[in-house]
């Protein structure tokens, strides 16, 4: 299917800032089961940033808005034509091995509780064992909205039982790490019908198998992505695969806002 995205970011300060840098991770790959038709990102300096792939093959923008403003606002948006291909992704032609992914990170450090989770729900092959943990995580945590915050940790969120996509997806993670098996990040889009702000941008795991490659696993949902999904970037954790992060001199409080629209295009 085709799917039309509009991703935007809206910063207002209580004072004009006086130097900011933002690394933007907004801008999708054509991989297997996605092929980007069209994408544009609008944003103050876009055109005098910086732009490069990094070691997890995600397009960054290093972007330096124009000091003197009290709001900066970011737009990323195109239209991506998908196929459901059951979760796999397969090679990505990153630098970076999949060993790299087996690295903790503080989000994604494993409890005793989630090494035990881990091995509930090992079987005898990669595969079925991630099927499982798939399962046995997107059981174990109700999906509840203000649960946790943005910097819970993998083993906060299981031991609380609730969180939101991202929490799932760095519990699966730490998980996957535990028993040897390289697991990542994804943020991304989903078309979804919610009157929820935001809820069309998403968050899932992928996980590495040596005879399939990159497998996508949504213990958020309890499936594997679908045609549904759209990749965006990868990290080996949330903050390190967030489509917006940076650094700011001055400005006092910040207020952040952030709508998605994703539809699905007729054909």
């Amino acid at each position: 299917m085709e799917i039309s995205v509009e991703h935007r970011t809206d910063y207002v300060y209580d004072l004009p800032f006086a130097h900011a840098v933002q690394a933007l991770r907004l801008t999708p790959p054509s991989s297997r089961g996605q092929t980007v038709l069209s994408w544009t990102v609008e944003a103050p300096g876009i055109e005098t940033a910086a732009s490069h792939i990094d070691g997890f093959g995600n397009r960054v923008h290093l972007l330096t808005p124009p000091g003197s403003v009290e709001t900066v606002s970011i737009v990323a948006k195109g239209v991506v034509r998908t196929e459901d291909t059951n979760g796999v992704v397969g090679s990505t032609g990153e630098i970076a091995p999949p060993a790299v992914f087996l690295r903790e990170t503080g989000a994604t450090r494993p409890d005793a509780a989630i090494a035990e989770l881990a091995l509930s729900a090992q079987h005898a092959d990669r595969l079925s064992t991630l099927h499982g943990l798939l399962d046995a995580v997107h059981r174990r945590i109700a999906y509840e909205l203000g649960a946790t915050h943005a910097h819970t940790t993998a083993a906060e969120a299981l031991r609380e039982r609730r969180g939101v996509c991202q929490d799932h997806a760095q519990v699966f993670i730490a998980a996957a790490r535990s028993l040897g098996i390289p697991a990542r990040y994804v943020t991304g889009y989903l078309l979804i019908e919610s009157d929820v702000p935001g809820a069309a941008h998403h968050a899932w795991a992928e996980a590495f198998t040596e005879d399939l490659g990159w497998i996508g696993f949504d213990p958020a949902n309890g499936i594997c992505p679908t045609d549904a999904y759209v990749r965006l970037a990868v990290g080996l954790d949330a903050a390190g695969a967030a489509p917006v992060r940076g650094i700011r001199h001055g400005a006092g409080d910040e207020r952040l806002g952030v709508e998605v629209v994703v539809r699905q295009n007729q054909q």
